[in-house]
């Protein structure tokens, strides 16, 4: 979405690296298209009761010498790209940096104060992608019956884990073809979660599987039957630049000189510094309905399937109204 944003203010080759790379057809679907559908999306998550306490949003940063381009407020605002632009003194790096963590601290609730280490008082330009995400499950977990238990970020490593416990009918299914568990948890509103259990050495494997086809697939496969469900308490967090990722899309001009921002900034040689992502995810016990006490009964006496995720696995929370990802992960270490 920032991206999209982004080729508002992108001209010639630069433009069309930039959405070529985000997956769009330009002979097929023009920009009008393009933006109109992005702007349904942002109406349609401001409208959808998701229940989730989640903070989005993009910022850019702009040296405070740099003039924007009327036309680029004008179609950022049209179109309610959630982003917000903001001038900064770079040539004085030290207070730029304040400025932009105390930004970035403030949007993310205090769970994310320090984004940058150090800043180049050459930079010109940043444009950063947060996010927050804390569910509140509709059957929560039992607090009294979460316990210290192993996870293995690899076979002969692991570290001692909060490991929560559910006894109840959730919707589960194997898939034989990724060698891969999934378990469907609902949030309280108008969201659901996929955990993704790969089986031994097959992370890659389902990495490279999942798409829009693979998810659909799951969710007319899965089953209500009861489980015994073990998931690691945990609040993580991780930082990406995602200069490289973005070269590898195809996004070649975007952070040398021959970028053409053009339509963002007066001066033409304005070329993108960083982009830059931060995600923070928590996962605990609490659920919209008070904890049920008879997880207790089930904990050391149970004939019912047993899905522990107590290894490396994938996370997935969708809105139900768009079916849209909000949140992606891949969790190592819950430590």
């Amino acid at each position: 979405m920032s991206l999209a944003m982004l080729s508002l203010g992108a001209r010639s080759a630069t433009r069309t690296q930039l959405l070529e790379s985000l997956g769009f057809n330009l002979t097929e679907t023009p920009d009008l298209a393009i933006h109109q559908g992005f702007q349904y999306l942002i109406y349609l998550f401001n409208n959808s009761d998701t229940g989730l306490e989640m903070n989005m949003g993009n910022v850019l940063f702009l040296d405070s010498q740099i003039e924007l381009m009327e036309t680029f407020m004008t179609e950022i605002k049209h179109y309610y790209y959630n982003v917000e632009v903001s001038s900064a003194d770079f040539q004085n790096s030290t207070r730029a940096k304040k400025q932009v963590n105390d930004f970035v601290k403030n949007k993310t609730l205090g769970n994310v104060d320090q984004l940058f280490k150090e800043l180049d008082s050459d930079t010109m330009l940043i444009l950063i992608s947060y996010i927050f995400f804390k569910g509140r499950w509709a059957k929560s977990f039992d607090s009294n019956v979460t316990g210290m238990q192993k996870f293995y970020t690899s076979e002969n490593v692991s570290v001692d884990v909060s490991m929560m416990f559910q006894s109840g009918a959730n919707n589960h299914l194997f898939d034989k073809e990724l060698s891969c568990t999934v378990v469907q948890l609902e949030y309280s509103g108008n969201a659901t979660a996929f955990f993704i259990l790969p089986d031994e050495g097959k992370m890659d494997q389902v990495v490279a599987a999942l798409s829009r086809d693979t998810l659909n697939r799951w969710s007319q496969l899965l089953q209500d039957r009861h489980v015994d469900l073990y998931i690691p308490k945990l609040c993580i967090s991780e930082s990406y630049d995602l200069e490289d990722v973005l070269r590898e899309m195809g996004m070649m001009d975007l952070f040398t000189n021959q970028a053409n921002l053009s339509g963002i900034t007066k001066e033409a040689s304005v070329q993108l510094s960083e982009f830059l992502h931060k995600a923070v995810l928590s996962i605990d016990e609490k659920g919209a309905e008070a904890a049920a006490d008879t997880a207790l009964n089930v904990v050391f006496k149970s004939y019912h399937p047993v899905i522990k995720f107590d290894r490396p696995f994938l996370f997935i929370v969708f809105d139900h109204f768009t079916w849209s990802s909000l949140f992606l992960g891949k969790i190592m270490n819950p430590v």
